[in-house]
């Protein structure tokens, strides 16, 4: 805390403290004022204009401290001033007062309840930025709040002060009118309960119900603007409750929500059942790492006491593998399972006509057309493809269509170019080259796995150079060239895929391959389905609100659609709020919590994380504390050889509430459980120490480094004392 804070700071509790010690509030008291009443008339009779300015300056001065007695002060304002005059420096010092108590609270208090709670506020103060104002207005017109309150708590938030000091200004004065009224008949007041009637309060409450009637209104006027060019063509009735479009995870999950509370819902989708994670993404990529896992593992069987062996495969085989897993689990999303749940499901392509109206040219070429109260997108994303020169011609794959075209071939790529050093990027680099290719993993940035903390960057880097991967961050992909003739290689080998051609520190580089992979990200799908025709706005994603409608409030967007997290279980999550709000958002509506996030790179060593890493709390200006216990020292990981890795904990400085987790080591995705369900029900690091953990187990690297946390935080001075009263005891 600087020295202009401390110094505020002190006049303020020295103001405080005065008021208590020379007993001021005697001097606010109703029977004080009554009995005061004819002096105060008379010297403003004598000197009006200093008495009203020596009124207004304590009015400020008690407003702004946060002083008890601001009823009676008002009173008086009514009683020696009379109602308009009285109303007017009323007004004007309490929203005066008002204001510079939000100064010294944003200038005292802000900056160190943003380091301690900068999730939750930013969360509110989202809130403050688009209904702050109106809400600020409905608390003014409701003394059943204490306005001190209302003054300190806001300047914590980051709203304007001239806002604050014009909405406080008009909100205050309808009260203002009726205290400063009921001042002129101080006479007739026996107490303050006379004025805080329950008929008084049940009017104010009512004058504080305005805006929010009026809120509703608008609300309703904005409904009919947005709606209004398809005023005419809007059914008396609809043949669904709900239409879903897409069967990915976030619609399939809004289908199945749907048929449970027993509404009428109609589930479309073009190609696969299951979306990108079965048929495309999570599960194939899996399949893949085991394989590969299992092959890296046979090659260092020393490691384990066994032979070494260099493993022999079919490719066909590994590849076969894994579309036998994909089919193994499509019963789970299949037509036939959501049938039988009572979903309608489509196979066909659907657009949007208007906001009510699906028509879906379905896959046996036939047309339908349905109508349906309520509409979800859920369309998923697909590889971004950047316009690189020669990319098209090179015959690339994506994370979508690889496993379609290395299935026909008899043996792993030779040569492989991983172009992207995400996490997707990574996992697949990692994979081939245990199989045995030859990889080149090219990164633009300067290191993979950007979004994760630096050392966990450089790990990452470090197991894959470890397998053989050449990982070269830093560089630019510039064009992709046509094959080379290659005569000294065998018939039917002689043209090599491609040349890529990179840029790193001012100078070309070419990397020859068999095979290129594209995986620098996935984008939004967003064209093909009526988004442009009916004016939804995007912008990379469909853009929605906290309840995941989009412009039209009967249209809701769940999944890679929507962002703004592209995970199977995040788009799972979202399908709750979008299916539970389209159904019965008439009555009540929930907002999308995006709190506590989990995710996982399946790498080896594993790489989770839930909240805030290091590099964000620094980038949001976050203090954190910072355990760490290293997975060298966890028992079951030693047994396993699978010694390497940290679990990192990020806390409140001082306390035990859990801000994020990152667990870089084998089965971390696993092991980060404890912490999501931590985090989202409140649970600190004492509790997971006071959980037992079954021995020897991983799980057991979450319970140590909340030891580790305990011991940093151990009352060494009460420690000390114990120990001399054990010495004490042994005599």
């Amino acid at each position: 805390m600087t020295f202009r804070k401390i110094l505020l700071l002190a006049v303020v509790l020295l103001g405080i403290a005065a008021f208590f010690l020379f007993d001021l509030g005697r001097f606010l008291s109703l029977d004080y004022l009554k009995q005061s009443q004819a002096n105060f008339e008379a010297l403003y009779a004598a000197e009006p204009l200093k008495v009203s300015l020596v009124y207004f300056a304590v009015y400020v001065a008690a407003t702004a401290l946060s002083f008890p007695g601001a009823t009676i002060i008002t009173l008086a304002g009514g009683a020696i001033f009379g109602l308009w005059w009285g109303t007017l420096l009323v007004s004007f010092a309490s929203s005066l007062g008002a204001t510079l108590a939000f100064l010294v609270s944003r200038f005292v208090l802000r900056d160190s309840i943003e380091a301690k709670f900068g999730n939750r506020l930013a969360e509110i103060n989202r809130g403050i930025e688009k209904d702050g104002a109106f809400y600020l207005f409905t608390l003014r017109l409701i003394p059943v709040v204490p306005f001190f309150v209302i003054n300190l708590v806001m300047g914590l938030t980051k709203m304007k002060a001239l806002t604050f000091y014009a909405v406080s200004q008009i909100g205050m004065l309808a009260g203002t009118l009726v205290y400063v009224n009921a001042g002129t008949q101080l006479a007739q007041i026996d107490s303050l309960k006379g004025i805080l009637s329950p008929a008084l309060l049940g009017s104010f409450v009512l004058l504080g119900l305005f805006p929010l009637i009026a809120k509703w209104i608008v609300g309703v006027v904005q409904k009919r603007k947005v709606y209004a060019r398809w005023a005419g063509v809007k059914p008396a009735r609809f043949d669904r409750n709900l239409i879903v479009i897409g069967a990915g995870a976030g619609g399939l999950v809004s289908a199945y929500i749907a048929a449970v509370v027993k509404a009428k819902v109609t589930l479309i989708e073009a190609h696969k059942m299951g979306g990108d994670c079965l048929n495309y993404g999570c599960v194939p990529s899996k399949a893949l790492i085991k394989s590969a896992k299992l092959a890296h593992q046979m090659r260092h069987g020393q490691t384990y006491g066994l032979n070494s062996t260099p493993p022999t495969f079919s490719f066909k085989a590994v590849m076969q593998r894994i579309q036998d897993i994909v089919r193994a689990i499509e019963p789970h999303d299949s037509v036939e399972r959501y049938t039988g749940l009572g979903v309608e499901v489509l196979q066909g392509y659907a657009k949007l006509v208007n906001p009510w109206t699906v028509e879906i040219a379905l896959n046996d070429g036939s047309q339908q057309t349905l109508t349906a109260r309520s509409i979800v997108i859920a369309a998923g994303a697909r590889p971004f493809v950047p316009p690189l020169p020669g990319l098209e011609d090179s015959g690339y794959v994506t994370s979508d269509t690889l496993w379609e075209k290395f299935g026909e071939l008899d043996e792993v790529p030779k040569r492989l170019v991983v172009l992207g050093g995400g996490p997707i990027g990574c996992e697949l680099a990692q994979s081939f080259a245990r199989l045995g290719s030859q990889v080149t993993q090219v990164e633009m940035a300067p290191r993979v796995m950007a979004r994760e903390d630096e050392e966990v960057s450089e790990l990452a880097r470090q197991a894959l150079m470890k397998d053989g991967v050449d990982v070269r961050t830093g560089h630019k992909a510039l064009r992709v060239e046509k094959a080379s003739v290659r005569p000294e290689l065998v018939e039917g080998s002689a043209r090599t895929g491609g040349v890529l051609v990179v840029e790193h520190a001012g100078t070309e580089q070419r990397i020859e391959f068999d095979e290129l992979i594209c995986a620098v990200g996935r984008s939004a799908r967003l064209t093909g389905y009526g988004l442009e025709e009916l004016g939804i706005p995007t912008d990379k994603t469909v853009q929605t609100n906290e309840y995941l409608q989009t412009l039209y409030p009967n249209i809701y967007a769940a999944g890679d659609v929507a962002g703004p997290y592209q995970f199977t279980h995040v788009a799972a999550h979202q399908a709750w709020y979008a299916a539970v709000n389209a159904l019965f958002g008439d009555f009540k509506k929930f907002k999308a919590d995006y709190r506590v996030i989990p995710w996982a790179t399946f790498i080896d060593p594993e790489v989770a994380r839930v909240g805030l890493n290091e590099q964000e709390a620094k980038e949001q200006g976050i203090a954190v504390e910072m355990t760490k216990y290293g997975i060298d020292d966890l028992d079951r990981a030693i047994a396993d050889s699978e010694a390497h890795g940290f679990v990192k904990v990020l806390t409140v400085p001082g306390k035990d509430t859990i801000l994020g987790v990152t667990i870089v080591g084998t089965h971390a995705g696993d092991l980060l459980a404890e912490y999501v369900l931590a985090m989202k029900h409140g649970l600190g690091l004492n509790k997971i120490l006071g959980t037992i953990h079954t021995y020897p187990t991983l799980a057991e690297a979450n319970k140590y480094a909340a030891g580790e946390w305990k011991r940093a935080h151990a009352p060494q001075k009460l420690l000390a004392w114990v120990g001399k009263f054990h010495n004490w005891r042994r005599g």
